[in-house]
Order: structure tokens, then C-alpha cells, then sequence
């Protein structure tokens, strides 16, 4: 099968779904210019499978955003790292249950069945393209280069979303509805310890979610601090350009091995969790912190073949300062000196930390303000996350607070205490994206929920069109 032949398979399977009915959602006008349904803020695979998913349900008044240009939305071509997803490549996500949309049928129809078998992992840059291919074959409405800068909520219930970016045809976009498939990073911001921050001057470090000029780090030692599975993916990637060193060092006395979300995608803890009771949940991802996320073994031995591959265990940075010779790093088993950093220390969430959502914050509910953990496990870093209902809605902070936030969405790894990975994690997508839907179109419903009922009230067309008592016509004579 070609990929032409793919294509009219999709339109062929999703014409006996009925998809692309007629909206059934009431508009509304506005003085100020056309109001979307909902906004979606990110165009990666959350954004992209979000938005299939309310053309499913017939909400199509629907519009993507994404900051970045055509292609490169997400982090798959940009800061991402690694050769290969971590994702079983037999586990499906924004397909939604169309089995001609899976990337396994992308890949057979260029590759074919023997293809498919002969890969391990999916190829992150294939990764990216069945996402490009995706959103061209339904036909998404994502417009690029767009990027929210602050998001306004108004009296009338409609959201003012302040836009900035080149391909901006307007300074304000107005939704009813905004959904923030923003991402890992789309809670809070990646964090970077203060002793680094505070000690380094910007062109001796970078995290790992930033742009990283690997070909002037040819020849030179770098340093990559963390033990999960990005920091390997930085390292292998650092020495395949050229990187004559990159020593990765890690305060635990052994490596991490245990990767729960491989628990999580065969027990129900993935499309269940949010069945689970808040002191349940709390205490689960607790659990789930504990354990940095590993690296693959394919990724660790890529990495240690080389032979500029060090690994420091039991060695936390004790101290970081800036030499003339570059950056010098304390350990408890020495000191060190190196021409660049690459830290890999994850991120922080917290509502505050987003600049687009200053004028809403203070109004967002956090687990501190709905669960109060026991005293041996409060974590002031889950306390920080929203407080959102099944459907990623944000709550608020009573009554004035609900109406402030109301109708806007955390699609994103914000939503981790709720629901665990299903707005986080490729395998928890198929879960994720339903709820989502699901609460957006009932909010839509209710919201006109008066008209709605009246116009069922009044309903009056006739569809029978049948006469009774039938004329009785004499027998004919015999």
C-alpha cells in the first residue's frame, strides 16, 4: 500500500464513522470579532489529537495555535534527543481507535508488514513526520507561528487570547473554550538549580530543553547532570557530534531501573486512574517521582560505547563556579572542570510559573487547596499543581474563582495528579483525549442550556406523514 492509497482509506473509514457532520454547537456573536468554540494552544500530538477528537463530536468551530513554524511543533525535532520513542511502538495514541490512522499503518504503507516487524522502537524523526502526515490528511486547522501571550478572561464568559508571533493576523483571538496542550513544560517552566543559575555565566550551561550548539562543543568535555532517561539521551547525542567527553553524574548510589509507566500501560493505571480517590492519587505519583524515568538499555549502551562515556554515581554537585578554563563542578568524589554543561534536572509546576496565565492564577485551585497529604507525604512539588476535575478542567478557587476559570483547559503534564499520564504520555493518549473532548462539548451544551431545551420543547416537525382511518374500498364483486 502507498501512502496516496492510505490516505483515501482514511477518508473511506472515516466516511462510514459519519465524521464530519454538521456542528451542532449554538454561536455566539461578538462586538469585537468571530468567537471559536475552543482554542487549542499547541499544535504537537496532544493539540493535534484534541482537535480530531471534537471534529469527532461535531465541534468544529475550532481553531490550533502553536508558536512554531509548520513541522516543527513539539520537541521531536527540536530539543528531543533520543534515536527512538520510549513508547512500545505497538501502543496506540491519537488514532482514536481508526486503525488506518495508527502509525503502524503510516509506517506499512511506506515500509510495509516486514518493515513494521523489523523495528524496535518507532524512529523519533518518523515520529514527527506521521504527526505532519496526520494533521494534513484530516485536515487540522492549525495556523503556525502564533504564539499566546497572555490569556484574558471576561465577564461574558469569553476568553481574550493576546497574540504575538509573525504569522499573527490579529492581535486578539476570542474562544469560548481554551485548552493548553502546552506540553511537558506547559505547567510550569524547566528547572535549573539556583547554585547553577546563580554561579554560571548563560554560554557555560543549558537545559535540555533548549537549543544546544553541539558543533562548537567538538572536542570539548561537557558535563550532563541527572540520571533519568534524557540526560543518557543528551550525552549519546553530545558524543555522536563530536563531543570528545560528556560525564553524566547522578546522586543516587546506583542507577535508577525501574520505569513505572511500563507498570501502568498493562494494569489499568493508565486508563483508570482517574477512578482512583485523591489520597490515592496523591500518593501514586508520589510513588512515580521517586523513580527517575531510565534510560532504555539501547540508549545506555549507545552511550557507553563511546569512549569519551563517563558516569559519576553517588557524585550530587556540591558546588559550581566559573573558572577560566570553563565551569568547575565539587562532587564528593572530586572536583572536575569542563568547557559546557547540560543539565537535566526536569521541571517544576506550578500555574504561577506560566506568563499567560497571570491575570487567572491566583484564581486556579491547587491539590494544596482541595487535599491536605499527611505530614510524611506533603510535597510541596505536587501541592503546586492544579486541581482539575476528569475532564482537565481547571478549578477554582470558590465562586468567583470558578467562574474566572471556567472553560479553560489543562491538557498538558500539569494535569499529572488527576490523570495521571493520559494528557502526558503517548500510552495514555487514546484515554486522555475522550475525557477531554467529553467535558469541552458538555460545557458547550450547557452553557446554551435554556435555548437548547427550548428549542427541544418546541420541536414540532412532522415525520410521520401517514393518514388514518385508511378509505375502505368495496371488495370487488366476485
Amino acid at each position: 500500500m502507498s501512502l496516496d492509497k492510505l490516505n483515501e482509506r482514511v477518508k473511506s473509514d472515516l466516511s462510514y464513522l459519519a465524521f464530519g457532520g454538521s456542528n451542532w454547537v449554538q454561536p455566539v456573536s461578538h462586538p469585537d470579532g468571530h468567537v471559536y468554540d475552543v482554542i487549542i494552544v499547541g499544535g504537537g500530538q496532544s493539540g493535534l489529537g484534541a482537535a480530531f477528537g471534537l471534529l469527532r463530536e461535531r465541534v468544529s468551530n475550532i481553531l490550533v495555535i502553536d508558536e512554531n513554524s509548520e513541522g516543527l511543533e513539539g520537541p521531536w525535532v527540536t530539543y528531543a534527543r533520543m534515536m527512538t520513542l520510549r513508547t512500545p511502538k505497538h501502543l496506540t495514541s491519537i488514532d482514536l481507535g481508526i486503525p488506518s490512522l495508527t502509525f503502524r499503518s503510516w509506517w506499512e504503507a511506506q515500509h510495509g508488514a516486514e518493515g513494521w516487524e523489523a523495528i524496535d522502537k518507532i524512529p523519533r524523526g518518523d515520529w514527527m513526520n506521521y504527526l505532519r502526515w496526520y494533521r494534513n490528511v484530516l485536515n487540522l486547522p492549525v495556523v503556525n507561528e502564533m504564539k499566546l501571550n497572555l490569556l484574558e478572561p471576561g465577564d461574558d464568559g469569553i476568553y481574550r487570547l493576546h497574540i504575538g508571533g509573525s504569522g499573527a493576523s490579529s492581535p486578539t483571538l476570542l474562544a469560548r473554550k481554551v485548552v493548553l496542550a502546552t506540553g511537558i513544560q506547559g505547567g510550569g517552566e524547566w528547572h535549573i538549580p539556583p547554585m547553577i543559575s546563580d554561579n554560571l555565566p548563560r554560554h557555560l550551561y543549558a537545559h535540555t530543553s533548549e537549543t544546544i550548539d553541539f558543533n562548537s562543543l567538538k572536542g570539548k568535555k561537557t558535563a550532563v547532570l541527572g540520571g533519568g532517561a534524557s540526560a543518557f539521551d543528551n550525552a549519546n547525542f553530545a558524543l555522536s557530534q563530536g563531543v570528545a567527553e560528556a560525564h553524566i553524574f547522578i546522586r543516587r548510589n546506583e542507577m535508577p531501573r525501574v520505569n513505572p509507566i511500563r507498570q501502568m500501560e498493562v494494569s489499568g493505571m493508565i486508563e483508570r486512574f482517574p477512578s482512583l480517590s485523591d489520597a490515592d492519587k496523591y500518593a501514586a505519583i508520589r510513588h512515580f517521582f521517586k523513580h527517575n524515568q531510565p534510560p532504555t538499555n539501547d540508549t545506555f549502551e549507545r552511550a557507553a560505547a563511546w569512549p569519551g562515556f563517563h558516569l559519576h554515581l553517588a557524585s550530587p554537585w556540591l558546588d559550581v563556579k566559573a573558572s577560566e578554563n570553563g565551569a568547575v563542578v565539587t562532587t564528593p568524589k572530586g572536583t572536575f572542570t569542563f568547557d559546557f554543561l547540560v543539565i537535566s534536572t526536569g521541571l517544576v509546576t506550578d500555574p504561577a510559573l506560566r506568563p499567560e496565565l497571570k491575570l487567572v492564577e491566583q484564581h486556579i485551585a491547587r491539590w494544596s487547596d482541595r487535599y491536605k497529604a499527611p505530614a510524611e507525604e506533603a510535597s510541596p512539588l505536587l501541592d503546586a499543581h492544579p486541581y482539575l476535575t476528569p475532564g482537565f478542567a481547571y478549578t477554582g478557587r470558590g465562586g468567583e474563582g470558578e467562574k474566572k476559570v471556567r472553560g479553560l483547559f489543562a491538557f498538558n503534564y500539569s494535569a499529572l495528579i488527576n490523570s495521571g499520564i493520559s494528557a502526558s504520555a503517548l500510552s495514555g493518549m487514546r484515554y486522555g483525549v475522550p475525557k477531554l473532548v467529553s467535558e469541552i462539548a458538555d460545557q458547550l451544551f450547557l452553557d446554551n442550556r435554556e435555548e437548547n431545551l427550548k428549542n427541544f420543547f418546541a420541536y414540532n416537525e412532522h415525520e410521520f406523514t401517514g393518514v388514518w382511518p385508511k378509505v375502505n374500498v368495496p371488495a370487488k364483486a366476485q
